[in-house]
């Protein structure tokens, strides 16, 4: 007698068959399986039982999931529609976001990444949008994970067009609307995934674009490939498939990609290609690193943060993309043969020009665009007005959230934060000030519609208890001049008019106002591109907004030839997908124009090699001497900076991997010893740590030589120079001194200290005795205490004083310029005294960037020009600045900014 058996039973008998000897009933099940399947999807619904064991079978991860996949994605959608309907039906109560998939699908419904709960994660730097591995944290296995992202990719109608991959070009335009800036294959990449193929997909994303776990967290779906999907309420998922695919190769193969580049040959070693020099290590450079490195190309990554990523790393929140993604790219580049060399920032360190004779046959310029906007309205100078650049990089670069790192950051905890501006930027800052505490509003002066953050960042903000104040604009902030921090803003109430030339309508004043409290305000209005690149190459054309013009239509080379750029170097602000775009261009570019003579090559690489060396030896202590109470002078190996410094430069010192970015004079150097000298006072805890340093100790990064050079004049011998050193201002003054005195001019050093105690390079055997053997009568010294122990009692202006009213007088030499460096009193007393006679004036605001300001936190400089409040930074404008512009009585109070900060920091490390 026979027995019938249905299509579920015959699969569940061989599914357990399987199971028992997988080898000998392997083709069987195959065929005879499939069979049962094709019948079951002919049926008019699934059943229930077929329905799980076809589950279970696709969670097997073997070839007979691998088959049911492919026969699912090649199935009319009419019968993937059956498919859907029977999970929703049966599998939900095992799987939530099952539950009524099938309404809508595929057009307008799907199943969401995981995302955190506001009240959870708005406490914590944890990732906010954990992707679908997000749910392994909630109980599913990698492998369900797997079967989400493949339901994920059964959605697509694999569109002819492809507008996802080339986007939709509109007349007019130069660059199509959407796509993907990275040319990444989305439809195949999408039916690799539909058919199972996960690591093949891998590889495909990665052949185009080898940072798609960062890309595709930060890219603007919405904008691009996602933005001219078919599905428009409900666009597939693209982004998030792009940074699930490598994720999910390192947990299914944690070694897989040592083993990937394992046979790549050492570019550097082959010296088969001509070397290439990349600036910056943000998405453009680091896809174009990628790109050249994997052809063959030696590489040399130059970044000037200590850090790598760029704007990557500094600018966007561990809760968007964790450091780690960022990381694993600098990884793979430097698995196939890549170098980088941090703390060099070119056009200082060196320029474009000196890159190519060290070898280097091509340059890639993306520096990004890091000076940051400010609306320059009535009180931006008080303290706790800060960029977002300068926010994020505290918080994100230099850690200044945690305990056990010393950057300081604002006080937010329970404070009144103001961000202005509505993009990315803005809605990174406050999230990240609501982390830290802050009772956070947004301010922007259009409405939510227009606001041009990703929809996602916005609504994410909102959930976290972000509030949103529209169309309101800061007109003047106003502070308590006792302290100098701000206190509160006033807002112009705005409407909007007609469209300016971004289309959005233009926001006017109404005529109201209010005034809003305000502990903390953060300018998120976007950044003008950094002038060091420009200023150091003449022939370097860029255009009105500063940015470098690329010279040829549809290509990255600037008006230098063999010089390339692309991301906000070239585009002004932009994304990193549109950076890494032009990256790849870049790169394509490159590779299909080698023009060196072969003979020639291995001696470029063998140049250019020897450079990187160089530039990123170790920066250690070579000697060190005790000049007074707490005053060290401690020479350090550094051989680029030491060939580039100038008189008047500074460099930024990090002393240790958790500690502070300071400033630090350049009191002198040795380009053929390769050696610089710092002078440094323990003032605060960093710089207390950098004078206990031994000889054989190294520095975690020094980047230089900052600031322009100083600008010596040759004047008659009638006419003297006058220089005022107050303190640790006498490091600064000698080598700027020296110039003078090279350039033949007569000078007088007035050297001011507390007491007698406290003197130094004032012996016969020291440095300013020195300078008086080398250049005799054209140096005069005069030196000044504060209590008469030693020279003239009183302070510097004392006998500035007595010279500059003898010249009035005709009694004594005409004095045509005076320069002060030194404690911000002394300078200010010097100026005002100066300002009296009219005799011009430069402070140099180099001495006083130490670490008891925070990161650069003197940098900022409010200076009057024509009646009108202007900022200017010491570090790109300076450090030296005409004396009679500085407003001084709003520039006093920057240098207390961070002194409760400090304090805290000297309690914890027991220096109080």
């Amino acid at each position: 007698m026979s027995v019938d058996v249905s299509p579920d039973q015959q699969l569940e008998l061989l599914r357990r068959r399987l199971e028992a000897e997988p080898q000998a009933f392997r083709e069987m099940f195959i065929e005879d399986g499939m069979n049962a399947v094709t019948w079951e999807f002919a049926q008019q619904d699934l059943s229930e039982a077929f329905t799980k064991a076809m589950w279970e079978v696709l969670l097997r991860e073997d070839d007979s999931s691998k088959v049911l996949m492919r026969f699912v994605w090649a199935l009319p959608l009419s019968r993937k529609r059956k498919f859907i309907r029977a999970i929703d039906a049966f599998l939900s109560d095992r799987y939530p976001m099952f539950a009524g998939l099938s309404e809508g699908w595929p057009a307008s419904n799907a199943i969401p990444p995981h995302i955190r709960e506001p009240e959870e994660r708005e406490k914590d730097f944890g990732l906010v949008n954990e992707g679908y591995l997000g749910y392994m944290n909630v109980g599913l296995t990698r492998a369900e994970v797997d079967l989400l992202v493949w339901l994920e990719a059964l959605r697509d109608k694999q569109c002819e067009e492809k507008h996802c991959e080339v986007g939709i070009m509109i007349a007019g335009r130069s660059e199509p609307q959407g796509g993907c800036p990275v040319k990444i294959h989305i439809p195949q990449v999408l039916e690799l995934v539909g058919t199972g193929k996960f690591h093949e997909a891998m590889e495909l994303i990665e052949s185009c674009n080898p940072l798609p776990d960062v890309t595709g967290r930060v890219c603007p779906q919405e904008l691009q490939c996602q933005g001219v999907c078919i599905f428009k309420n409900q666009p597939i998922a693209i982004g998030q498939l792009e940074w699930f695919l490598p994720e999910r190769e390192k947990l299914v193969d944690p070694g897989g990609e040592a083993r990937r580049f394992a046979k790549h040959v050492d570019p550097w070693e082959a010296a088969a290609k001509p070397p290439v020099a990349i600036i910056g290590s943000g998405p453009s450079g680091l896809i174009n690193a990628y790109l050249l490195a994997a052809e063959g190309f030696p590489v040399t990554v130059f970044e000037a943060f200590h850090a790598l990523g760029g704007v990557l790393r500094y600018g966007i929140p561990e809760f968007r993309l964790p450091n780690d993604l960022i990381d694993d790219v600098v990884g793979k580049i430097k698995l196939l043969g890549g170098r980088f060399v941090p703390n060099f920032v070119v056009g200082k360190t060196a320029t474009i020009e000196e890159l190519r004779e060290a070898g280097f046959w091509r340059v890639f310029v993306g520096t990004g665009a890091g000076l940051p906007r400010f609306m320059d309205v009535p009180g931006e100078h008080y303290l706790n007005v800060m960029s977002a650049n300068e926010f994020l990089t505290r918080v994100n670069l230099m850690q200044g959230l945690r305990d056990d790192y010393e950057t300081p950051l604002p006080e937010t905890v329970d404070k009144e934060v103001l961000v202005i501006g509505g993009g990315n930027t803005a809605m990174d800052a406050a999230r990240t000030a609501h982390r830290l505490g802050g009772r956070v509003t947004i301010v922007y002066r259009r409405t939510q519609s227009e606001m041009p953050a990703r929809v996602e960042e916005l609504e994410h903000a909102l959930e976290e208890g972000i509030n949103l104040m529209v169309l309101r604009s800061p007109n003047e902030f106003h502070g308590d001049d006792a302290t100098g921090f701000v206190r509160a803003t006033t807002l112009d109430v705005m409407e909007l008019g007609e469209p300016d030339a971004s289309g959005r309508r233009r926001p006017v004043t109404t005529g109201r106002t209010e005034t809003i409290t305000a502990d903390l305000v953060i300018m998120a209005l976007g950044n003008a591109s950094n002038p060091i690149i420009k200023d150091s190459e003449p022939g370097l054309h860029t255009t009105k907004w500063g940015t470098i013009d690329l010279e040829h239509t549809g290509s990255q080379e600037t008006s230098l030839a063999g010089v390339y750029s692309g991301g906000d170097a070239a585009r002004g602000g932009s994304t990193a997908i549109n950076a890494a775009g032009d990256g790849q261009a870049a790169a394509r570019e490159i590779i299909g124009h080698v023009d060196v003579p072969r003979d020639q090559v291995a001696g470029m690489v063998r140049s250019a090699r020897e450079f990187t060396e160089r530039a990123s030896s170790e920066q250690t202590v070579l000697a060190k001497a005790h000049l007074a109470d707490g005053i060290e002078e401690i020479t350090v190996h550094s051989p680029v900076i030491a060939r580039a410094a100038r008189a008047g430069q500074f460099v930024r010192v990090l002393p240790w991997p958790d500690g502070e970015l300071i400033p630090l004079t350049l009191a002198d150097w040795d380009a053929d010893a390769g050696t610089i000298c710092l002078v440094v006072q323990g003032v605060g805890t960093s710089s207390i740590e950098i004078n206990r340093m031994q000889v054989g100790d190294a520095f975690a990064g020094i980047a230089g030589p900052l600031g322009r050079p100083s600008e010596v004049t040759a004047y008659p011998a009638d006419r003297r120079v006058v220089f005022t050193a107050g303190g640790l201002g006498l490091p600064p003054v000698y080598p700027i001194l020296r110039e003078h005195l090279r350039a033949g001019n007569h000078v007088t050093l007035i050297a001011g200290f507390r007491s007698a105690e406290l003197l130094f390079w004032t012996a016969d055997d020291e440095r300013v005795a020195g300078l008086q053997r080398e250049f005799g009568d054209l140096l005069e010294v005069v030196y000044t205490t504060n209590d008469g122990t030693f020279g003239v009692e009183g302070f510097v202006t004392t006998p500035l004083e007595a010279m500059l009213e003898a010249a009035a007088a005709g009694t004594g030499p005409a004095v045509a310029e005076v320069v002060a460096i030194g404690p911000p009193v002394m300078m200010r007393a010097v100026s005002d005294l100066t300002r009296r006679f009219g005799v011009r004036t430069v402070a140099s605001l180099n001495s006083i960037m130490v670490d008891a300001t925070g990161m650069c936190g003197a940098c900022m400089v409010p200076v009057t020009i024509d009646g009108k409040p202007i900022r200017k930074h010491a570090c790109i404008d300076g450090p030296e600045i005409d004396a009679h512009i500085i407003d001084w009585d709003k520039f006093l109070p920057r240098f207390g900014q961070f002194r409760t900060q400090e304090m805290r920091s000297r309690v914890r490390h027991g220096l109080a």
